[in-house]
């Protein structure tokens, strides 16, 4: 059994701390937000006590979605992809304990899970403790966010660029709303259309057919045009008929029009296009 009383998880944002600071880093940035009532921690201990659960859904053949039961942190609803050749937990839940652990295994097939991710560090949730609960996998971290990482260990991978994590299946970092926000694109998803796995990188909205882009989705900081146009021409490498984000946001169908449309729709308000109708 995994010793649960050596790491801290900020009770906001859910990310899993080595030593429990005064403040959480990651919640006092601009991004995100520290409570009015002040910084609390909490444990994988005191969670479990708490009947805390990771519950599975599918979502679509190969593809599920994971949320934990009472909510942890910001509450994301995690995926995991399953391939022939292996599964990758992307954005992975704040919790873990040895019967979401062994969903996780049964979910994942033969080959297991190769690798954890998260789309950026608001989504590191206990990515470290989920790494070593399956066998000490690489925790994917993009490497212009490493210094965002409060729990250090020996499976943290830094990369950059693009990467190819299971066959079909590719790591990318358009950036935006931290440097090296990631996307994940899955050649086989939507039936050998495409899936993008956009984390809120960019962000599927609640009509289904537009997406934002944002720096800040609490706090209502706007990426400039330049910045949206340059993340909508590096997905745009890619082919997609559907789009998950880092919740149950989807877009179901025409995602790579949608996201083309939504930049443009984007970079025209900030650049003041449309202030005839305000």
């Amino acid at each position: 059994m995994t010793d649960t009383a050596t790491f801290w998880i900020c009770a906001t944002c859910g990310v899993e701390h080595a030593e429990r600071p005064a403040v959480c880093a990651i919640c006092a940035d601009e991004r995100q937000w520290v409570p009015a009532t002040g910084q609390r921690w909490t444990t994988l201990d005191e969670l479990a006590a708490a009947g805390t659960e990771v519950v599975a859904t599918e979502l679509e053949p190969g593809l599920w979605g994971l949320r934990v039961r009472p909510a942890v942190g910001i509450g994301q609803e995690s995926k995991l992809l399953v391939t022939d050749a292996g599964a990758l937990l992307w954005d992975p839940p704040a919790f873990v304990d040895d019967a979401a652990v062994a969903r996780v295994r049964e979910l994942a097939g033969e080959r297991g899970v190769v690798a954890v991710a998260a789309s950026h560090p608001h989504m590191f949730g206990v990515q470290v403790e989920w790494s070593r609960r399956l066998g000490g996998v690489p925790v994917l971290v993009s490497r212009a966010d490493l210094a965002w990482v409060a729990r250090p260990d020996a499976a943290v991978d830094g990369w950059e660029g693009d990467r190819v994590v299971l066959p079909g299946v590719t790591m990318t970092q358009p950036g935006g709303h931290f440097p090296g926000s990631a996307v994940v694109h899955w050649a086989g998803g939507a039936d050998g259309h495409g899936v993008l796995l956009s984390g809120d990188t960019i962000f599927a909205n609640p009509d289904r057919t537009s997406v934002s882009f944002m720096r800040s989705y609490p706090n209502r900081i706007p990426l400039s045009a330049p910045v949206v146009e340059r993340i909508a021409a590096h997905v745009g490498r890619f082919a997609f008929e559907r789009l998950y984000n880092n919740f149950d946001g989807v877009i179901p169908h025409a995602a790579y029009d949608v996201v083309e449309r939504s930049a443009r729709r984007h970079a025209g308000w900030v650049r003041g296009e449309y202030d005839h109708l305000t």
